[in-house]
């Protein structure tokens, strides 16, 4: 759901026959370099069992590449590039442009209380507007998880996540930390609402779709025939039809599909300072800083920084089933978009990470250590079938299902133990929770490990999630 989602990424082959493309723009890449894209994604799908990638690509601060592959559903064998692709949390940075177009209206402030508009809110006299949306209120996140949790089976409302998780008591105060939360957007978009007097999709599509010409909608709606399905994996089973989650659980944290071209479309508004004034731009691509000076690199629905020189402009999204990589570079005037309908890979960075190297020097990542040898034991349980579930908090052994659990053995058990088991970046706050991803290597094979565990020495694993890596 967020750019703090896992690194994940490994396939199984599929063959290129069965890749479909559809070309919507005109092709400003060269052979060389479409072929290569051709191969990048063709390689991804493959080795991870992705379905299906849709990809576009800004150089020049125009739309020269667009192209989709795979199966996007059961039905649709031959994919489209115009098919609307769950975006999930890069909404994020269209109800932050909600809230600027309302301030530029002199409707709201950023630095208006949030109880100015909204009761009830824990914290709700001291957490602003822009604390809302640079992930500083305090609100704890209602889903750090990367699966759906036992209530998303229930539609909801946005006052309902609000009663269960914004009036809990903050995680801490107002502007003193940096912690993701949904939370804090799902109250943005109901101050949206009340504010512009309009649910906050009419909105965006007055005053932001369509001036731009996208054509975007809610992901509740986005389901059936006709639309790309969401698939799933446990551990290195079999790739299976993902159930999506009731409606109104994403709402303004990441309520949108839309397809890669028309995500394009607002990145190269982005890249030209149209639509919104160039302060509003600006302004949404300042990061934020905690009350003792600390740069948190989010601003408002976006995080910013520089990567080998380069400033960019970036979020990522999973919805239940789906997972996209958005990248800007202002001062290079490129933009990559990747969209898979799959939460289980990272096929989606991967193939960004290929398409970027199209535009910009190579990058790179780095890794660091936190809570390995407890991780690697809770491995080894999943891979020998002795799960341990007082380890685990109530929503993960809710997802650890029988068929969840005989995948995880079947899949792993035959690889024996693998010889490495490794950290690959410091841990994170989410939700409650304490994030640390990790890589195991075998000899003819890499895998990722994500998990959300609680706080503390002690603390049981709300997730521990093992996927193929590339």
């Amino acid at each position: 759901m967020t750019f703090y989602r896992p690194a994940l990424c490994r396939p199984a082959l599929v063959a290129l026959s069965l890749l479909s493309a559809s070309i919507a723009h005109a092709q400003a890449l060269t052979p060389a370099e479409t072929a290569q894209v051709d191969r990048v994604v063709a390689a991804s799908l493959a080795k991870t069992g992705v379905p299906s990638a849709s990809v576009a690509i800004v150089r020049g601060g125009k739309l020269v590449f667009a192209k989709a592959y795979g199966k996007q559903s059961e039905t649709m064998t031959v994919a489209s590039v115009e098919a609307p692709y769950q975006i999930a949390s890069v909404s994020k940075q269209f109800t932050a442009a909600a809230m600027l177009l309302l301030q530029r209206d002199g409707k709201l402030g950023l630095d208006d209380k949030v109880s100015k508009y909204v009761l009830d809110i824990s914290g709700g006299d001291t957490i602003t507007l822009r604390q809302l949306l640079t992930h500083t209120s305090g609100l704890q996140d209602y889903w750090p998880q990367d699966y759906s949790f036992a209530a998303m089976a229930t539609p909801t409302t946005p006052q309902g996540i609000v009663d269960r998780w914004a009036k809990k008591p903050l995680d801490f105060a107002p502007g003193t930390q940096w912690q993701y939360s949904n939370t804090g957007y799902v109250v943005a978009g109901m101050i949206v609402e009340k504010v512009a007097g309009m649910p906050l999709l009419d909105f965006l599509q007055a005053r932001v779709f369509a001036p731009l010409g996208i054509k975007a909608m809610d992901q509740d709606l986005a389901i059936g025939p006709g639309y790309p399905q969401g698939y799933q994996r446990f551990a290195l089973g079999p790739v299976r039809v993902e159930r999506p989650a009731a409606h109104g659980w994403l709402f303004a944290a990441g309520e949108l599909s839309m397809s890669p071209s028309d995500l394009a479309k607002w990145d190269i508004a982005r890249l030209d300072r149209t639509l919104l004034p160039a302060g509003d731009w600006a302004a949404q691509e300042t990061p934020a800083k905690l009350a003792d000076g600390t740069n948190t690199g989010y601003g408002l629905g976006v995080s910013v920084g520089t990567r080998e020189g380069h400033r960019y402009v970036e979020h990522s999204g999973e919805a239940v089933g789906f997972l996209t990589e958005n990248i800007v570079f202002p001062d290079d005037k490129a933009a990559v978009v990747v969209a898979v309908n799959s939460d289980f890979s990272d096929a989606f960075t991967t193939i960004a990470g290929a398409l970027v190297k199209l535009v910009l020097p190579d990058t790179a990542d780095g890794g660091e250590a936190a809570k390995t040898a407890q991780a690697r034991r809770m491995f080894d349980m999943l891979r020998t079938g002795t799960l341990d579930r007082a380890l685990m908090t109530e929503n993960s052994n809710y997802y650890f299902t029988p068929v969840a659990l005989a995948d995880y053995q079947q899949s792993l058990g035959k690889l024996g133990a693998p010889e490495s088991f490794e950290a690959t970046r410091k841990p994170r706050l989410r939700g409650g929770f304490v994030n640390r991803n990790y890589r195991v290597i075998y000899p003819d094979r890499t895998l990722n490990v994500i998990t959300y565990s609680e706080p503390g020495d002690n603390g049981r694993y709300e997730q521990f999630l093992v996927m193929p890596a590339q």
